[in-house]
């Protein structure tokens, strides 16, 4: 597992990226909060809630406005895990899945214990932020696949019969690889989406989606990062139904006005690959942002998994500025989730300055240490 070399950012390159990767996590994060309320409800019973139009504000969930699920807890380890393989690299240790799992195994230890009190100083600075110790609904197969320290492979993956989104929703962080080339991203999303979802249905709806995020990181249309993921992922057995899926996803964007039920076509049973395609849908047509998260929400399907995904592509297609701001003053976790996110985005534009041949920043290596 390697990555291109690292280019010289200019400071306009560098904003513009902050931009993106801020916009990626929040906009994950608010789809997030703005779908947990009404996980799990169908369309008439969000109706009979929230009125004709469905959920267009955010509800409460999880005791609060702006709650977010156990899908934004385990992106942010995502981005934790991220910084610190680009950190343990000058070791010459260098397995990105592995720090990921670590990171993983991390949150997975926020669902069992009390708080952060007991954390150990090399677990980092995120593993000690006590609002991530609530327990927001995770999986079974998340906490089955990350209950030992046994790492799945592409070889003896995790829960080979998972096909859910969890994965793919947690997979926004590789896209933001822009250094990486994109058959790179698509190969770590997929190893680390086996340590908890180990059917090709799901596994390769990480890659897919982590693919489209890096094309939009890089500039590119939604549009044209469909089709790039489209032919990353022919070679790869099982990709069927998620090139089917994103295809469907296209043809559909042509057939008239978007409607709930075109959604829950395209989401079909659940699977990660319905999800995906979903959430391509409703950031092709949304007219803005606002306007995607609600379709993505409004529907008889998983509710914060599809708006989670959605909101992760338009940040990423459009940076922080076009997120509704009324949405992120409530959303739970924002300093946490804009200081990681700055963090990220420091490391992978600056990070020989952080820690390099010509010395490491104690500071940096106490928040994202090497062991």
């Amino acid at each position: 597992m390697g990555a291109t070399a690292g280019a010289v950012w200019g400071r306009a390159e560098q904003q513009d990226f902050r931009s993106r990767v801020r916009g990626t996590l929040l906009g994950a994060a608010v789809g997030d909060a703005l779908g947990a309320p009404v996980d799990g409800l169908g369309l008439a019973e969000i109706r009979e809630e929230y009125g004709a139009e469905g959920l267009l504000d955010l509800g409460l969930g999880h005791g609060r406005r702006g709650a977010v699920s156990h899908l934004t807890q385990l992106t942010l380890f995502s981005v934790d895990g991220l910084i610190r393989a680009q950190v343990r690299r000058d070791t010459g240790a260098w397995h990105p899945p592995t720090d990921l799992h670590r990171a993983y195994r991390r949150w997975a230890a926020t669902q069992r214990d009390w708080g952060p009190d007991e954390r150990r100083k090399d677990d980092g600075w995120l593993a000690r932020e006590e609002w991530l110790y609530a327990r927001r609904d995770p999986t079974r197969a998340l906490l089955l696949g990350l209950g030992d320290d046994t790492m799945g492979t592409l070889d003896t993956p995790k829960n080979p019969g998972e096909t859910g989104p969890e994965a793919a929703a947690r997979s926004a962080p590789f896209g933001l690889l822009v250094g990486w080339e994109p058959q790179l991203v698509v190969q770590l999303a997929v190893e680390c989406a086996a340590q908890t979802h180990g059917h090709p249905v799901a596994y390769l709806s990480a890659g897919a989606y982590a693919v489209i995020v890096h094309a939009l990181a890089c500039g590119e249309s939604l549009d044209g990062a469909v089709q790039r993921a489209l032919a990353l992922l022919a070679p790869r057995p099982g990709h069927e139904p998620v090139s089917e899926g994103l295809q469907h996803a296209l043809g559909a964007v042509r057939q008239g006005m978007p409607t709930p039920a075109r959604v829950e076509e395209l989401i079909g049973d659940g699977t990660a690959a319905g999800l995906v395609s979903a959430a391509v849908y409703c950031a092709l047509v949304g007219e803005d942002v606002r306007q995607g998260l609600c379709l993505a929400v409004n529907h008889d399907g998983p509710s914060a998994a599809a708006a989670a995904l959605t909101g992760g592509l338009l940040g990423a297609l459009h940076g922080e500025t076009a997120l509704p701001p009324a949405w992120l003053a409530e959303l739970e976790g924002r300093p946490t989730l804009l200081e990681l996110a700055d963090d990220f985005a420091m490391e992978m534009t600056q990070g020989p300055a952080l820690h390099g041949p010509a010395g490491a920043s104690p500071g940096w290596l106490a928040r994202y240490p090497r062991a």
